[in-house]
């Protein structure tokens, strides 16, 4: 596959996108670390896993808990019906 030629003005749009870009994920790098650090912090307080909090803030910002606890009761639905259950 040949290279494409880029005019000038093509190049500088590019430039910045990809500078603008690699800005915003460093951004995102450290808030995902400053909240990991905090879930984690508030885990061991409360005394439950970091990995509940996590699902609880992924579900609250997707707004699809309906969609999840159809999704769980269909998982026991399969597990009841195979025998795999408590």
């Amino acid at each position: 596959m040949a290279g494409k030629y880029f005019n000038p003005e093509q190049v500088s749009k590019l430039k910045q996108l990809v500078n603008e870009g690699m800005q915003v994920k460093h951004e995102v790098q450290t808030l995902n670390e400053g909240l990991r650090d905090t879930v984690k912090a508030i885990a061991e307080e409360l005394e439950i896993k970091p990995s509940i909090i996590n699902k609880a803030i992924t579900i609250a910002f997707k707004s699809n808990l309906m969609d999840t606890n159809a999704d769980h009761e269909a998982v026991n639905d399969i597990l009841e019906t195979v025998g795999k259950t408590l």
